[in-house]
């Protein structure tokens, strides 16, 4: 009997608990909790993204380069939709009845319970119109955002452009994005994309009957601030890097620029280019359509993907590792009768310069003269050894940056090649030394950088041994705050004095009237540098300068590279003159160089010209490939040569003005004999 009476006690408080538990639940979903309300008045009740202003992007000296623009997204949550007049809708947002159906499916497809941007990137025009008559249109509603816009419409390849994201992004940065949210696709917009995006915020707003906001719900205590991305200062100065555009104006190349006790990139110049602004807005896949396929590629980031041979370039660094490897010093002289005698060959030098010393033959940028160093720096240890020679010749010329990327904080740097003894082993066999490779020791054959390299090649003989890893942001937000490996210095493990022997000879190159710079020549200025005239084998050779100024306390080191722009004191020299002078001084003197003005040299037309018969190009997924080059490098023709539908297009037969390379000059040892198969000064 006792135990019945207990186990009706048992059960009695069993359903009193579970009631009270009950009880509590209800008082917590009805009253205590806003989240069973918030669900079962999605009609009235909408959660709205809040997008945060992205980081502004500065120059140097604090000149906007990206800001940002309002702009609208229609959204539809299609269980909502309601019949209406779309005809009216379609009329204010610009589409069609066809286009209206389209993406309404799309909407249903994708989500019926969810919003999802029915028309995105509406004008503040539109927005006002819409926003009359919205009480008209259920399920619809609008969102806000901004969108780039670039004020000065220059750096296009350095700013980069926005895209929206993909599945595979969106799972990649733990659900922060949306379809349809934008993310950087490519340059400074990418590589900083998570500092210049910001955090988006949230508000939960009450809609009435008729579709028009009420305001937040419950005063905005469930709602979440947006913060705005912040602000990055880059390295760039917008006055170098407008005139470096201009003047490679109608010209394939590129012009890099960095200041050598810092790192920072001054100019980042990648020709043709593209105006930013293009792909922004509506017009984004038309325009990027049009840029993809012109022929000459304005999508490839030439300062850090262009593929160069450094040619007579290299010679200061191989002077170097010849002075500290002690196989010369400044008075070794060796005689250039015009030829140089390789084992059974004779190759050719570009002029007769009789017994030369170190100083005179990088003035002259005399091949001889640097097949003879070479030589003896491969075979210092015996002609037994000269392949394990040439590998540790090959690891002092990588100190300099050669053969391997140097950590641009930017997105898409190329190594390119710089063989190692293993390389030419699989090559020739165990038969090769310094005569099968004689050609890298001018900076050709086997041997291949960046403009970016070859800038930070000068940086480092401008600063007599180092160089701080290169580097496109000075700040980072109010702090200006930068990543410490940008502070730290690299040696490349030679001794300073040799680097005053060798900047004798570039300063003459540049201000002796026999050097093969002085198109490069400064007034009250002194520029050390040195030509190249790099072989081409697709055509007329490329102009290549890379420099320094002034000699003392060194400001700005550049390399700049004209493809088909023939020796390298034709177009190379004299527009690193120009952007040197008006970085330093911030002013152009009117002076002419091989006869022609600054202007002559911007109008200058030297894109290569176009077969005729080429099919259009079809769209590929990566926008940076250099997968085109490469096929050039085959001999076949590139997929992008294909169509010819671009502003950047104009036909190489409508040259304003006489090309400069074919007036008369002034000095006439400025102009070497014909090309051949070897490097140039």
């Amino acid at each position: 009997m006792d135990q019945l009476f207990n186990r009706k006690y048992i059960i009695q408080g069993l359903i009193v608990l579970i009631a009270l538990i009950l009880l509590g639940k209800l008082f917590y979903i009805q009253i205590a909790s806003d989240k069973y309300f918030i669900n079962a008045n999605n009609n009235a009740l909408r959660k709205i993204y809040i997008y945060p202003a992205r980081g502004v992007i500065l120059d140097r000296n604090h000149k906007i380069l990206a800001q940002n623009q309002p702009t609208y997204d229609l959204l539809v949550t299609p269980n909502q939709v309601k019949p209406f007049d779309t005809l009216s809708l379609c009329q204010i947002i610009g589409i069609d009845m066809v286009e209206f159906r389209k993406k309404l499916h799309k909407a249903t497809v994708q989500s019926r319970s969810q919003a999802s941007i029915f028309q995105k990137l509406l004008s503040v025009e539109t927005y006002a119109a819409l926003q009359e008559k919205m009480y008209n249109y259920q399920g619809f509603y609008v969102q806000k955002r901004t969108i780039r816009y670039y004020p000065d419409s220059i750096a296009g390849q350095f700013l980069g452009y926005m895209q929206e994201v993909t599945p595979r992004e969106i799972e990649k940065y733990g659900g922060y994005y949306r379809l349809q949210d934008y993310i950087g696709r490519a340059g400074i917009e990418k590589s900083y994309e998570e500092i210049l995006r910001g955090n988006k915020g949230v508000t939960y707003m009450l809609y009435n009957a008729k579709n028009v906001a009420q305001g937040s719900y419950a005063n905005g205590k469930l709602d979440s601030m947006a913060k705005s991305g912040e602000q990055l200062i880059s390295t760039i100065d917008s006055r170098i890097q407008k005139l470096g555009e201009q003047l490679l104006a109608n010209k394939v190349g590129s012009v890099v620029a960095i200041e050598p006790s810092t790192g920072e990139v001054l100019a980042f110049v990648s020709s043709p280019g593209y105006d930013p602004n293009k792909l922004v807005g509506s017009n984004f896949s038309k325009n990027y359509k049009e840029i993809w396929a012109n022929p000459y590629h304005p999508l490839i980031v030439r300062p850090i993907q262009g593929n160069y041979s450094p040619g007579s370039a290299f010679k200061p660094l191989d002077a170097l590792i010849a002075l500290s490897e002690g196989v010369v010093d400044v008075n070794t002289t060796f005689n250039c009768p015009g030829y140089y005698i390789a084992g059974n060959r004779r190759v050719k030098c570009e002029h007769v310069d009789g017994n030369i010393s170190l100083r005179r033959g990088l003035a002259r940028s005399c091949n001889t003269y640097f097949w003879n160093i070479f030589q003896r720096l491969i075979t210092k240890n015996g002609y037994k050894n000269q392949r394990t020679t040439y590998e540790d010749w090959q690891n002092k010329v990588r100190k300099f940056g050669i053969g391997d990327t140097l950590g641009l904080d930017f997105p898409g740097e190329k190594a390119y090649k710089l063989f190692r003894k293993a390389d030419y082993d699989r090559m020739h066999g165990k038969y090769w030394g310094y005569s099968t490779i004689l050609s890298v020791g001018i900076g050709q054959g086997e041997i291949s950088t960046t403009p970016l390299q070859m800038a930070n090649i000068m940086a480092i003989i401008a600063n007599r041994g180092y160089y701080i890893k290169p580097h496109i942001v000075k700040g980072i937000g109010n702090s200006n705050k930068i990543d410490p490996k940008y502070t730290v210095k690299h040696s490349v493990g030679i001794d300073g004095r040799y680097f005053e022997q060798v900047i004798d000879g570039m300063e003459d190159a540049v201000n002796q009237s026999w050097g093969t710079a002085t198109e490069s020549r400064l007034q009250n200025i002194i520029m050390c540098g040195k030509t190249g005239t790099v072989q081409n084998n697709r055509g007329k050779n490329h102009s290549v300068f890379i420099g320094f100024a002034p000699r003392v306390n060194p400001k700005i080191a550049i390399a700049v590279i004209i493809e088909n722009g023939g020796y390298g004191g034709t177009y190379a020299a004299p527009i690193a003159s120009y952007l040197t002078e008006k970085y330093l001084t911030d002013s152009l003197s009117g002076r002419y160089i091989n006869g022609a003005s600054i202007k002559q040299y911007m109008d200058d037309n030297l894109l290569p010209a176009l077969k005729t018969a080429e099919r259009p190009a079809k769209l590929k997924n990566k926008a940076d490939s250099l997968k085109a080059d490469s096929v050039k490098s085959k001999g076949k023709t590139p997929p992008a040569n294909r169509a010819t539908s671009t502003a950047n297009r104009q036909s190489p037969n409508a040259i304003r003005q006489t090309p400069i390379a074919n007036r008369p000059t002034p000095t006439a040892n400025r102009q070497p004999p014909a090309a051949h198969a070897t490097a140039k000064q």
